[in-house]
């Protein structure tokens, strides 16, 4: 099944209006009566939860919207730092294939508090990005890290890829 206009919540469980542009979202039901949705980036259909639902939007608005190559991007990645294991819900390689960007998404029914942003920071402390972005579907929060001053800069919109594949190669 297909629902071409996305951005209008259905009557699918685990779909909500976004303030993300829509796009042709592929949708599959199982045997069982599970609703999947297809992720463009791992190439196969995953369960439809509601922060999957922000993920495909927000990964499609990247692409589409603002220049991002797919090639760089991956969902629920596993990056090793040393002992530690992280799972990311969505990471930007640079053309080094080092991290470069953090993605994490919430249901639309979670409000981004520190607590949310705080999770991304944690992450962050090991892979050392350069921005990191925080999207509930309906508020995104991005900020640009700054080494040298141990700082970061909140950014009111989300960088095209021509800008931050400056600093990301």
């Amino acid at each position: 099944m297909t629902t071409p206009n996305s951005s209008q919540k259905g009557n699918i469980e685990g779909t909500f209006l976004l303030n993300l542009p829509a796009f042709d979202v592929r949708l599959r039901r199982t045997s069982s009566g599970r609703v999947k949705i297809y992720d463009i980036l791992r190439r196969k259909y995953v369960a439809l939860t509601p922060e999957e639902w922000v993920r495909q939007h927000f990964i499609n608005y990247l692409i589409s919207e603002k220049g991002y190559p797919t090639g760089l991007l991956v969902n629920e990645t596993e990056i090793k730092i040393g002992d530690k294991k992280l799972r990311c819900d969505s990471v930007l390689l640079g053309n080094d294939g080092q991290p470069k960007m953090i993605i994490e998404y919430k249901a639309p029914t979670i409000a981004l508090s520190q607590k949310v942003f705080d999770q991304i920071t944690v992450y962050n402390m090991l892979l050392h990005v350069d921005y990191l972005i925080v999207s509930n579907g309906l508020q995104h929060i991005c900020c640009k890290m700054d080494y040298e001053t141990n700082s970061y800069k909140f950014l009111e919109d989300i960088p095209e890829w021509n800008v931050t594949s400056r600093k990301l190669t």
